[in-house]
């Protein structure tokens, strides 16, 4: 059902090689996003080439809105913009540029891996498939690009679990979600992107073009 040919230096994860089959005969053949896509943010940002790592919770519900990059939405939607709308707005208040591209595959070609802490949804059910085994993946896509410094942003409490096994060496930033159920609670304000294109420019690398390309 996956297509794993797209996958490049993540595909030699052991996550593709034993827990998948498990969990491919689990979400069954409605859920979100299709899999087409469910792995477009790794195929998208290749190891070698992460920056910055996004983590979120799970992928939109809502039919058609998710891409297989978290918080990403395809251009030309057209519905609600939720969690994307309030990182829009965070963006604008921390660093004075505009985004309305809803679109992040610009942000994947710069570096960023825009990754979900579950990587499928059942439509209309947000946090079904939470706890399907998909954190077996996030563990061994986090462990792969631990050993370089790199910027991490953990929005929501799901996604934060994972930043213990961290090294030291890196620029950890945790935040609430930017949800509109929670995004008054510490996302408006926390000045993630600023803070990421700093601490990337003192590493001596290219700061993320955060607006719209």
């Amino acid at each position: 059902m996956f297509d794993l040919s797209r996958l490049g230096d993540w595909a030699d994860l052991p996550f593709f090689k034993a827990e998948l089959q498990e969990i491919t005969h689990k979400v069954g053949t409605d859920f979100l996003p299709p899999a087409h896509l469910t792995f477009a943010a790794l195929e998208r940002c290749q190891p070698t080439k992460t920056k910055v790592a996004i983590l979120g919770q799970d992928p939109y519900h809502t039919p058609g809105k998710a891409d297989g990059l978290a918080f990403s939405i395809p251009d030309g939607f057209g519905g609600r913009l939720d969690s994307l709308g309030n990182i829009f707005t965070e963006i604008q208040q921390d660093t004075g540029q505009t985004r309305s591209k809803t679109s992040l595959l610009d942000w994947a070609d710069q570096g960023v891996l825009l990754l979900n802490t579950a990587l499928s949804v059942p439509p209309g059910k947000p946090k079904a498939h939470a706890k399907l085994g998909w954190s077996s993946l996030v563990k061994q896509v986090l462990e792969r690009v631990n050993k370089t410094p790199r910027a991490f942003i953990f929005w929501g409490g799901p996604a934060a679990t994972y930043a213990s096994a961290l090294d030291a060496h890196h620029l950890v930033l945790k935040s609430a979600h930017p949800s509109p159920l929670s995004a008054y609670r510490g996302f408006f304000g926390s000045r993630p992107f600023s803070k990421v294109n700093q601490w990337l420019i003192e590493q001596g690398q290219e700061p993320i073009n955060w607006a719209d390309p």
